[in-house]
């Protein structure tokens, strides 16, 4: 699987916990989600309608070695609120080219399915599709030769 290195890290620090450990490693993830920058406005962010908690995102992918990932998701919400911790912990600055290699399926290797619902791990296979989404549509304007996901 290929992981960029602060990922690969969450997904490691995951998989050596049992299940109550993991549960409040994600609650850690979501008191840790940094608030958005004054320049960012919720309103301009892309909704995550996959997810069962109001999400939204925003990308900047203008320096495609270094992309930018932005969060909304409220502490009322602390499963959802530490998927986007995770996926920003574990992407941003990241290059365009290393979040498009991520697998879709990477969250499963968390090993959260088993205290999690299925309907919620598909909110953080949303979010992760979005970002890919944006990451290209920002990235092919510059001839980038991307695969899918």
């Amino acid at each position: 699987m290929s992981l960029p290195p602060a990922l690969a890290e969450i997904v490691d620090d995951f998989a050596a916990l049992g299940d109550s450990d993991k549960i409040t490693l994600l609650l850690e993830f979501a008191d840790e989600l940094p608030d958005l920058p004054e320049h960012l406005q919720q309103e301009a962010m892309e909704p995550v309608p996959e997810c069962q908690s109001p999400v939204f995102l925003s990308v900047d992918a203008d320096d495609p070695g270094s992309v930018r990932l932005y969060f909304t998701a409220p502490r009322e919400a602390p499963t959802t609120r530490g998927f986007a911790a995770i996926l920003h912990q574990g992407l941003d600055t990241a290059s365009a080219q290393e979040i498009l290699d991520v697998p879709s399926d990477f969250y499963f290797d968390l090993g959260l399915g088993s205290v999690v619902s299925m309907l919620r791990l598909r909110g953080m296979a949303g979010m992760l599709g979005r970002i890919k989404a944006q990451v290209r549509n920002q990235t092919s304007d510059s001839g980038s030769d991307t695969p899918g996901a």
